[in-house]
């Protein structure tokens, strides 16, 4: 008896940071035609992001890093994940040369899956109607997929959206947008131990080359060891004292454990108050007091 050959995967293709609302709908849909297709539903996404490589110059901006990226595609159906290295060549391919030798060839693809605006090639010459004519060519069925709106509003779902949502310190849209609390995630460094003379010890951690959220006090929840524990967070330089860079020191309530070279993840559930400096550090303590009250009220609603 014949066994019959399965068919290449059905891939979406996009940046997919942050992978918030819309992008899940994108992913959902290329399930959905896979499984009609008999193939297994894959995403194809692009190491560095191409802004980072045309624009290096540019600040922070990412959502999420890589792994935390292929964690979440994972979870939300794409059983393969394909990165490809954006680079000088991928960079100057034309829009025929990346649907026939990177589509086609490179990734066996027999679907393909993308928003009404995607562009590609150099120069982004290719849109999605060039996508489906040079796909035919091939073999390749190429999907386009009308992009997820806000709902009572014609906003976009973007990844955009929620940089200028975190940049505004605005915690609860960008939940909103993503379907989830925005996170960060990172081993746990020493620091000045400043806050464990003051009674509020904190864990260190810096955010890379994720977008800077508005400085501030937040209220958090701190995963460690698989474990959620609430507390609050300040991102910013710490004016007070002073800091050379911006860093993350979250303060977790009612824990006590050492957590140097620990990963820990901080999600950002409410923003509290804006930075600010104080005329010293018993101003400070007293602040972080009300701030801790605060963010334990916010948690528990």
């Amino acid at each position: 008896m014949a066994v019959t050959a399965q068919a290449g995967p059905v891939a979406a293709i996009g940046n997919f940071d942050g992978v918030h609302l819309g992008h899940q709908y994108l992913i959902a849909e290329t399930v959905k035609l896979a499984a009609e297709a008999g193939a297994p539903a894959g995403v194809i996404v692009f190491e560095p992001h191409p802004r980072r490589f045309f624009r290096p110059q540019d600040p922070p901006f990412l959502l999420t890093t890589s792994p935390e990226r292929t964690r979440l595609l994972k979870s939300y159906g794409a059983s393969e994940i394909f990165t490809l290295i954006f680079d000088e060549a991928m960079a100057a391919l034309t829009p025929e040369a990346f649907v026939r030798s990177v589509l086609h060839e490179q990734l066996g693809l027999s679907g393909v899956v993308t928003g009404t605006e995607f562009q590609f090639g150099r120069a982004r010459a290719g849109d999605v109607t060039m996508l489906a004519d040079l796909c035919a060519d091939v073999g390749i069925a190429a999907h386009r997929v009308t992009p997820m709106t806000n709902e009572g509003a014609p906003e976009k779902i973007g990844s955009s959206v929620v940089r200028t949502a975190l940049q505004e310190g605005d915690v609860r849209r960008a939940e909103a947008l993503l379907g989830r609390r925005w996170s960060v995630e990172g081993v746990v460094a020493p620091g000045q131990k400043l806050g464990r003379t003051i009674g509020f010890p904190t864990a260190n951690i810096t955010l890379g080359d994720l977008v800077e959220p508005r400085y501030g006090v937040y209220a958090v929840m701190i995963t460690v060891d698989g474990a959620d524990t609430p507390g609050v967070a300040n991102f910013g330089r710490r004016p007070t004292v002073g800091a050379p860079a911006p860093l993350l020191e979250a303060h977790l309530f009612d824990f006590d454990g050492d957590l140097y070279g620990k990963t820990i993840r901080v999600a950002f559930a409410d923003f509290i108050r804006v930075e600010r400096k104080f005329d010293g550090i018993d101003g400070l303590k007293a602040q972080i007091a009300r701030d801790c009250e605060t963010a334990r009220r916010l948690l528990a609603a």
